[in-house]
């Protein structure tokens, strides 16, 4: 086996093991926290270790970006119950936006390879089809805005297209709010109401 498919297995079980860990989480946190009744029961479990707290979720959604085996809406949603509105919305845009950089420069610099360590050939053709076409930046953007889309599957793809980098960089900057607040707090208040 090369190494490059040893890269490309390593990754298919760590992807594997990092839903396991995120199915874990979640269970402890509604079953264990109770944060589906008390939204509030993640923040005050970390009351005392706040900082340290902020700084190592911040590198979790940079890495989570950038390394796409970890389910990302998860992490979103656990930085609003853990940090609270204003907070948890500041970790999350600019570790996603750090992330995205990143993340675009890579695929930009490696391209193809550096892609499918993280998504199948067909995947990435279907993704390079859309990506030659007249539309893909409005489809872009749309994803973007879309608090449930392929994201980083789609800025590594952008990375190989056309589009510049100023651009890229001012529709995150500008799209990703939106997506952020919604799903977190659909899935925050959502579930909420639903358990009542």
């Amino acid at each position: 086996m090369s190494m490059y498919r040893a890269w490309q297995q390593f990754f298919k079980y760590l992807s594997i093991f990092s839903v396991l860990i995120t199915l874990s989480l979640l269970i402890y946190l509604v079953k264990g926290l109770g944060i589906l009744q008390n939204p509030d029961a993640l923040a005050q479990a970390l009351e005392k270790q706040m900082l340290l707290g902020s700084l190592l979720f911040f590198a979790l959604q940079v890495i989570q970006v950038v390394i796409p085996i970890i389910p990302g809406g998860v992490t979103t949603i656990v930085g609003f119950m853990a940090f609270g509105p204003f907070w948890g919305f500041v970790l999350n845009y600019l570790g996603i936006l750090l992330g995205s950089v990143i993340l675009f420069l890579l695929s930009r610099h490696f391209g193809k390879m550096f892609i499918l360590l993280f998504i199948n050939e067909q995947a990435f053709d279907r993704y390079e089809r859309k990506l030659l076409t007249p539309t893909y930046e409005k489809f872009f953007i749309l994803n973007m805005i879309s608090p449930v889309s392929p994201a980083d599957v789609l800025v590594m793809i952008t990375g190989l297209g056309r589009m510049s980098f100023r651009k890229f960089f001012i529709i995150i900057l500008l799209c990703k709010p939106l997506s952020i607040i919604v799903y977190s707090y659909f899935w925050i208040y959502g579930g909420k109401l639903l358990f009542k």
